[in-house]
């Protein structure tokens, strides 16, 4: 029997070393593919199976001897094994550069002197090694661009792909792949057979409640929806789920159409729930006579309760008329009719939650945005929603997969209250990493000033990524994309972004822009170039894009980063130009900066042959208004959450994104003299590197000249929402345009992913250094690591983060700093320092968000306590360090008492608790602090403390910070707890004997009168917070200060080494 080995054309890492060898073997093998996941390629032999690139090669080498393909004796066999199992071991785990570098460094280094892995021939060594290598996309890219593989393992690769017989495998090979049509892991399908649909009477809903603005999962809701409406020709039904007056809007309303209709999507009938309101009324008159709902006037924490516990309410059976009665006092809101609900009379016993004899009606005096006052009472949506889908003829119900527990209550409506058949079928929600999708989450961050409003570039709302870059077209493809499978997924950002990068590739006109912070005056030599200009395409492969003019002289500017890794004699090119060759690099006595580049032309280089592409601008001006350069400020931003995930039980503050927004600002050319550029450039590299500030980039930007072909007169005339390529530095949008009445004011151009992982992944994470590498604490540690949940480790003690600011903390002196973790645009001093709260009002039409970029105001430092009488400042010269990590200086002491004196720390008893009616994980307590009246508290303590453990006791609390809504209930103060450091343990902290609410708290040598409402933007309790701690002898301390009142120091009950929060 002959020897076949079948080829899976799904295989993860195509086996393209096994098809070679079969290949070399010839006719004594049959290749076949086939489409089986899982595998890679099985062998069958005289009944024997072998599955595995691996033991497949190794049947090859022992059943075909004559080809030598194991090597040919003993000692080079086993040097194959090695080979192989090395292959498997290491090149077919890896599968990022990082990781996958080490190996090409081994294998250039092993093939320095040989033609072949093993031996003097070609052995399965040989196939296994480019087969790995072949099929990992790293490689291939590395290969192409002619760099990070070494020059031996360049040579040997090209020479095996070169021969015949593996030329052969990778064609066939590519020919299987080129007829499977391809599935991505998170690709859905619309193949779904929907329930009794008939072509022509297909209704579908997409219900939005107009309390927000949508956001990309709700984009996915109306684009299946009005896929399913368009395919059976049937149609679309857009409902506004209006039955909150206390959150809706008119403006919500309007912001939702419009965004429809940058989808593409128009409804067939635009409906509202409160049309129907007299309708569902009567329904629940229905019910109550059925004997299938009674009015309820339990307090809503009682009934959480008595639902939890399945037991029945005491009015559960109370006779239909007087639940009539009952309910016509709701309906008049009197006195006792505004305690009640009504509730269906459903299953309490039931272990499906929503069955227990759920709420359908509830009492609100708020007036309706479209009825008015008419009504006190409201239906739920659960109860509205199958009432109002059967009357207006939907055929079938498409909702996520949340709702799935709802379902069998969405058919115990219809079924009790004799209602037209409604179909229904979930699917899976989106959910992007690092992405709030809750409507409640969002509002927070814009109450709290995070974000500039709901149409920020950080939002994944429909204006947000809009704003942000993304394509309409990228959005409804990658939606549909998804299909409407009920897989759950959690897809990361970066297919989305490649969609959106095909889209905008073809039509973005090319510019240059030139960071000024970093410039290198070039001088061309040999040959007089006098300036003139030259029509270039703005886009070389879509002329309908139009063109531009570009100058050309003999003096030029290239970017530092280009110009330090020059060398004489070496030829580059200049992009747009053609090849020079490097005559000279000049550079400054300390080696700090670069006073020239001296470059000959040689336009008749091959520019293929170099390996440096380099971008530059003429230092010459023609004198052209609209060739001059203009000011631009290039915006990048980080996700709003560290976390991949937020979990229900996760703090949202514990996981915001320290910085989020990033910017690199400019200027024009002619501003800066060549003095001031040297001292800048040489200043800059002084300074200390700190995570979370940056560089404040200065660009050159090089405008285009009026064209009659072009759709931009000039970049000046570029428009919000019109997008462009910076070459070499990636995809931007305009967000403020021009403007010829304040020429001085920066254009705004914000940064677009592409896809690539290097745009997409979290910052954050970015900065967490591999060890050995990137910038270092004062201790010479890591200087920020997280702890694998997302949060973010404190900083360590000591010399770093004992005495002086918090590790990593942003400098407040206005400078710079260099790069950090190689990342080079992305670090400027946080922004919301300077961030302005804006309200949800403002902000209901696209672009017309009120600025978040205004005048710049430094981020308050934590204070730094002087030295103790046994500690001496390593030098009496106020510095920040010693050169060696020494402890801080003291800072001011009146910049000190400035900060941790703003706190309002006091003692705080607590009175009452009682759980959050609407979120189980938080207490609401009711806390004495020496006032007239008690404070509203709401935390987080559920699952570290009861009720009885709570209840009465003297605490810590700092009572002066923003009052903040935490689901629905104002928290007017946060009670101070230490935790240990896996937060599994939590514990009060415990005020000296004797102490009373009221008593104030302070810290020696740093007194002072606080705030009487701290302000939110300046993120005090923020900056000096990573300083508490308890010590060894339980005493609470900032910065190893006391926390102490009048009667004594505050300790912690059993915590030492503890954060206090």
């Amino acid at each position: 029997m002959a020897t076949k080995i079948t080829v899976s054309s799904k295989a993860t890492t195509p086996p393209y070393g096994v098809v070679a060898a079969a290949n070399v073997i010839g006719p004594a093998v049959e290749v076949a593919f086939d489409q089986v996941e899982g595998k890679d390629a099985t062998l069958s032999a005289d009944g024997l199976q072998l599955s595995g690139s691996n033991p497949v090669l190794r049947h090859f080498g022992r059943a075909f001897p004559e080809k030598r393909l194991y090597g040919g004796d003993a000692v080079k066999a086993a040097q194959v094994d090695y080979w192989l199992d090395y292959v498997q071991d290491t090149l077919a785990t890896a599968n990022d550069y990082k990781a996958i570098a080490p190996a090409f460094e081994i294998l250039n280094t092993h093939l320095r002197l040989r033609s072949f892995v093993v031996g003097h021939h070609l052995t399965i060594a040989d196939f296994a090694v480019w087969g790995a290598l072949r099929g990992n996309s790293i490689f291939v890219r590395q290969l192409k661009a002619g760099k990070g593989i070494g020059t031996y393992l360049s040579r040997w690769a090209q020479h095996i792909s070169s021969l015949d017989f593996v030329q052969k495998a990778v064609d066939s090979v590519e020919k299987s792949k080129s007829t499977v049509k391809p599935v991505k892991k998170d690709q859905g399908s619309f193949d779904i057979n929907l329930k009794d649909a008939v072509m022509g009477k297909v209704v579908t809903r997409f219900p939005p409640e107009p309390s927000g603005y949508l956001h990309i999962g709700h984009a996915k809701a109306a684009l299946l929806n009005d896929y399913f409406a368009r395919t059976y020709n049937g149609k679309l039904i857009v409902r506004f789920d209006d039955t909150n007056p206390t959150k809706e809007k008119a403006e919500f309303e309007e912001s939702i159409k419009e965004d429809l209709l940058l989808l593409g999507i128009k409804g067939d009938v635009i409906t509202y729930t409160s049309d129907s309101f007299d309708i569902i009324y009567d329904h629940a008159i229905k019910l109550i006579k059925k004997g299938l709902a009674y009015v309820d006037d339990t307090d809503q924490e009682t009934m959480r309760a008595e639902r939890m516990e399945l037991r029945p309410s005491k009015c559960r059976d109370l006779p239909v008329d007087e639940n009539l009665q009952r309910f016509e006092q709701m309906v008049k809101f009197t006195e006792f009719g505004a305690k009640c609900s009504l509730r269906a009379k459903i299953d309490y016993k039931s272990e499906n939650g929503t069955l227990r004899d759920p709420v359908i009606y509830r009492c609100n005096a708020t007036p309706h945005h479209r009825t008015g006052s008419k009504w006190k009472v409201y239906p739920t949506y659960d109860f509205a929603c199958p009432i109002v889908d059967s009357i207006e003829g939907v055929t079938h119900a498409l909702r996520t997969n949340e709702y799935r527990d709802r379902n069998v209550q969405y058919e115990w409506f219809l079924k009790n209250l004799e209602l037209r058949w409604v179909h229904i079928w979930d699917y899976s929600r989106l959910n992007f990493i690092y992405t709030l999708l809750s409507k409640r989450k969002l509002t927070w961050f814009v109450e709290q000033g995070l974000v500039s409003g709901w149409d920020d570039p950080r939002f994944p709302t429909i204006r947000g990524i809009r704003r942000r870059g993304m394509t309409i077209e990228a959005l409804r493809q990658y939606n549909l994309m998804q299909g409407a499978s009920q897989r759950e997924l959690n897809v990361e950002w970066d297919k989305i972004w490649a969609i959106n990068k095909k889209i905008i590739d073809p039509v973005a006109p090319r510019h240059t822009a030139i960071n000024l912070d970093k410039i290198v005056k070039v001088n061309v030599v040999g040959e007089d170039v006098q300036p003139h200009t030259k029509e270039m395409p703005k886009h070389k492969k879509n002329p309908d894009v139009g063109m531009k003019l570009t100058t050309f002289s003999g003096e030029l500017y290239i970017e530092f980063d280009d110009a330090k890794d020059l060398e004489p004699k070496e030829e580059v090119t200049f992009m747009d130009w053609g090849n020079v060759i490097v005559q000279s690099v000049q550079w400054a006595d300390d080696r700090a900066h670069i006073k020239c580049v001296e470059v000959k032309l040689h336009l008749d280089g091959d520019f293929k042959k170099t390996k440096k592409k380099l971008t530059w601008l003429s230092r010459a001006e023609t004198g052209k208004m609209e060739q001059t350069p203009v000011k631009l400020t290039l915006h990048d931003y980080d996700y709003l959450i560290t976390k991949k995930k937020l979990e229900e039980e996760d703090e949202i503050t514990d996981f915001i994104t320290p910085v989020s927004e990033f910017k690199a600002s400019g200027r024009m050319a002619s501003e800066v003299s060549e003095q001031h550029l040297t001292n800048q450039v040489s200043c800059r590299r002084r300074l200390s590197v700190t995570p979370t500030c940056g560089i404040s980039r200065k660009v050159k930007f090089c405008l285009d000249r009026p064209s009659k072909s072009s759709r931009f007169l000039s970049f000046r005339g570029a428009l919000p929402g019109e997008y462009i390529q910076l070459e070499r530095k990636g995809y931007y949008i305009c967000d403020r345009a021009y403007e010829a009445t304040n020429p001085d004011a920066p254009i705004h151009l914000i940064f677009i992913p592409d896809g690539r992982m290097a745009s997409t992944q979290s910052k954050d994470e970015q900065n967490e250094t591999p060890k050995g590498s990137g910038p270092k604490d004062q201790n010479g540690g890591d200087s920020q690591k997280k702890n694998g949940n997302g949060k973010k480790d404190k900083p360590p003690k000591g010399n770093a983060g004992g005495k002086g600011p918090k590790a990593g903390a942003p400098k407040v002196d206005g400078s710079d700093s260099s790069s950090v973790n190689g990342i080079k645009m992305y670090k400027v001093k946080p922004v919301y320092a300077q961030l302005e709260s804006v309200d949800p009002k403002s902000v209901s039409k696209m672009y017309t968000v009120k600025s978040m970029y205004g005048p710049e105001e430094p981020l308050p430092t934590a204070a730094a306590p002087g030295p103790s009488k046994k500690e001496t400042p390593a030098s009496p010269a106020p510095k920040e360090k010693s050169a060696k990590g020494g402890k801080p200086a003291p800072a001011p002491a009146a910049a000190e008492a400035s900060l941790i004196s703003k706190l309002d720390i006091v003692v705080g008893k607590i009175l009452d608790v009682k759980k959050h009616p609407d979120a189980d994980s938080l207490y609401v307590e009711q806390i004495d602090c020496g006032e007239e009246k008690p404070r509203e508290v709401v935390s987080g303590l559920v699952k570290f403390m009861t009720e009885d453990d709570i209840r009465g006791k003297t605490i810590l609390v700092l009572k002066n910070l923003k009052p903040a809504s935490m689901r629905g209930i104002k928290s007017h103060a946060m009670v101070l707890c230490a935790s240990n450091a896996d937060h599994t343990k939590v514990e009060f902290l415990v005020p000296p004997p004797g102490s009373v609410p009221g008593d104030r708290v302070f810290f020696e040598g740093h007194e002072g009168e606080p705030d009487e409402q701290l302000n939110p933007k300046k993120k005090v309790f923020e900056t000096v917070q990573p300083g508490f701690s308890t010590g060894d002898d339980l005493v609470a301390t900032w910065n190893g200060i006391p926390f102490q009142t009048a009667k004594g120091v505050v300790k912690a009950a059993s915590l030492n080494g503890a954060s206090i929060k």
